[in-house]
């Protein structure tokens, strides 16, 4: 009986040694982890700290850079010590990142370095390959990345009436080329604006992001307005069937199955004629496409949704692609510099996508596009055609369409066209695109 007595008691002071001995390791476990917070509280950011591209650079030297003629990543670390093997692994690392080979001359850079250190090496290389990005090298831990600047949008508006052309005067009122492009392509269908009327007015609400105070691109139309000899064409914004398109006033698209011109705003130097003299062959014969001049190096798009058929060089057409659209339109661009990266016999191609770049291949004088419309496999007059437009606004979103034309209206009117200096509108103003079944 003592003996069980003394098992029984061996194993209660076992019991109680055990949970005394966990207690206490939970308890120690526990201390730690509050002494690991507190250091990890005691970590608070320095108020007096100095950040560069999200890099803390409290204490370190900034050099600052601007590309030269024909410089190259090597070029611009190597003077700083930074060895051959590190822009090696630095150029290998970046392809998928940002690809070194495109850096470019004028783009700005800096160099991070440690201010007491006798060492010029950098920590940091940073380049700007345009105004509203970023890739950062970062030479310790080789890792390599690419971000976006912090951008602020702003809702504008400008009105104006046609003095000279809608490029030149678009630009006097301060705003840049790409809104252009797009006012262009909205209106394409719809005004020909290699035919204005001195007097024709335009109005344009739109969004542009800015960077550090400066304006790098314009986002997107809101609504606009274009009056051509009297006659009013309105742009009014409304999704249906899940994709945002415009409208005119009577609920008609102005998007079409194909875009009206195969470059941005450019000029057309030579229309479809059926007798024109040659200017290489010397001699008269039919010129079955539409010739728009442009630089060297512009971009050519196709103008819709298709199949390439054909992408290659041939002694007339120098360098050139042919795409299927469906079963009764194909296109043709001729005499490029070049033919677009993945451009291809095979090749899926988006409205839009860039697919080579203008030059003067073949038998052509000088940089231009001649562009080639073929309807049931014979060429055609492409700006005689009446391409058929997109869904007109369905009966049941008929008055959803009507709220948001009537804002849009009340906007676009209260816009000058007397030459005023454009304005930032009020968040109240801003138009809110209306959606089907709201």
């Amino acid at each position: 009986m003592n003996n069980k007595r003394l098992g029984l008691l061996g194993l209660a002071i076992i019991l109680a040694a055990f949970y005394y001995f966990s207690d206490r390791s939970n308890t120690d476990i526990d201390t730690n982890l509050d002494d690991q917070v507190s250091e990890t509280d005691s970590l608070a950011v320095d108020p007096n700290a100095k950040f560069l591209y999200g890099i803390d650079v409290t204490g370190l030297n900034i050099i600052e850079g601007t590309v030269a003629r024909n410089q190259t990543l090597g070029s611009i670390l190597s003077p700083f010590e930074v060895p051959y093997q590190i822009i090696d692994e630095l150029a290998k690392k970046s392809k998928e990142i940002f690809d070194v080979r495109n850096i470019a001359f004028n783009k700005n850079f800096k160099l991070i370095t440690a201010e007491d250190s006798t060492s010029v090496k950098p920590r940091y290389f940073i380049y700007e390959p345009n105004a509203a990005e970023y890739v950062v090298f970062d030479l310790d831990s080789m890792e390599i990345y690419k971000k976006e600047k912090p951008a602020e949008i702003r809702t504008r508006e400008i009105g104006g009436v046609i003095q000279t052309s809608l490029y030149v005067d678009m630009i006097e009122k301060g705003v840049g080329p790409d809104l252009i492009d797009l006012f262009a392509d909205l209106y394409g269908w719809s005004v020909d604006f290699q035919r204005l009327q001195k007097g024709d007015k335009f109005k344009v609400v739109f969004d542009e992001k800015f960077v550090e105070d400066q304006s790098v691109g314009v986002i997107g139309i809101q609504t606009a307005y274009f009056e051509h000899m009297g006659e009013p064409y309105h742009a009014i914004p409304f999704e249906q069937n899940g994709e945002m398109n415009f409208f005119d006033q009577e609920g008609n698209s102005l998007k079409k199955a194909f875009l009206r011109d195969p470059l941005k705003y450019s000029r057309i130097s030579s229309r479809y004629n059926l007798r024109r003299f040659h200017p290489v062959q010397k001699r008269y014969k039919p010129h079955l496409g539409t010739d728009y001049a442009a630089p060297r190096g512009t971009e050519i798009r196709t103008v819709g949704d298709g199949t390439v058929v054909e992408a290659g060089y041939s002694r007339g057409n120098g360098n050139y692609v042919k795409i299927k659209h469906n079963g009764t339109y194909s296109t043709q661009y001729l005499h490029m510099s070049k033919i677009g990266k993945g451009i291809k016999k095979g090749s899926r191609v988006r409205q839009g996508q860039v697919i080579g770049y203008v030059g003067s291949t073949g038998l052509a004088t000088g940089p231009h596009l001649c562009f080639r419309f073929w309807k049931h496999g014979k060429q055609v007059d492409w700006l005689r055609e009446k391409i058929p437009p997109s869904e007109p606004i369905l009966a049941e979103n008929k008055d959803a369409f009507e709220l948001v034309k009537r804002d849009a209206i009340q906007v676009l009117a209260a816009i000058s066209v007397e030459g005023e200096s454009e304005k930032t509108l009020a968040s109240s103003q801003k138009i809110q695109p209306g959606v089907a079944g709201e």
